[in-house]
């Protein structure tokens, strides 16, 4: 694969390479709260310094992905998507594409989508990193999940719609999360809380 629109080097589309650094340049600059996050985050580094191709779908069957917890102002709430793959209730996200200019945007890109919320504005800071295998049977080639998530706030009267990729977008309370994906959520959505928190206390006025 060779091309103005292409790594000569590696034959991966330099949108791809133009993302990892980028993805890099955000873990290095990221500090995580605790040892499993700075596990994680070292983890994420090595893939990316081992695969130029670390957040293309075409690369590594473990690549990088993004996602988004979206929340209500009161931070009590969760918009959540019932994922049409995976079967059960997660927060938006997904691969990367060409025409991202960085993961912030790609995480913006993607819950806006998932959510139907076209105005969704992303917190430019990871709020967290998570790791996790997927079932070969749904996800074809892709068999693990390296993802940089970011969070954002909507008013609970948001118009939100259902994309192709969900079964259905709902609000759920921050406190009775989807038994069967809540201990994945939960740790996301209380970072999210205790760093949306401090960025409103932190606000003059």
């Amino acid at each position: 694969m060779t091309g103005p629109d292409t790594g000569i080097a590696t034959g991966v589309p330099a949108a791809y390479l133009a993302l990892r650094d980028d993805a890099v340049a955000a873990l290095e600059a990221w500090q995580a709260p605790y040892a499993g996050q700075e596990q994680w985050r070292r983890e994420f580094l090595e893939l990316c310094a081992a695969h130029p191709d670390a957040l293309w779908k075409q690369g590594p069957p473990q690549h990088l992905t993004t996602g988004a917890i979206v929340l209500n102002p009161s931070l009590d709430r969760v918009l959540l998507t019932h994922h049409r793959k995976a079967g059960m209730w997660l927060q938006f996200g997904g691969h990367f594409e060409p025409r991202d200019a960085s993961v912030h945007a790609a995480a913006t890109r993607e819950a806006r989508e998932e959510s139907g919320l076209p105005d969704l504005v992303l917190d430019p800071r990871i709020v967290e990193l998570h790791r996790h295998e997927l079932v070969a049977a749904a996800f074809g080639r892709c068999a693990e999940h390296l993802d940089i998530r970011y969070a954002g706030v909507v008013p609970d009267e948001a118009g939100y719609a259902v994309s192709e990729e969900s079964l259905d977008v709902r609000w759920w309370p921050a406190d009775e999360l989807p038994a069967e994906s809540a201990h994945e959520i939960g740790p996301m959505v209380q970072a999210a809380r205790r760093m949306l928190g401090r960025s409103s206390r932190q606000s003059p006025g």
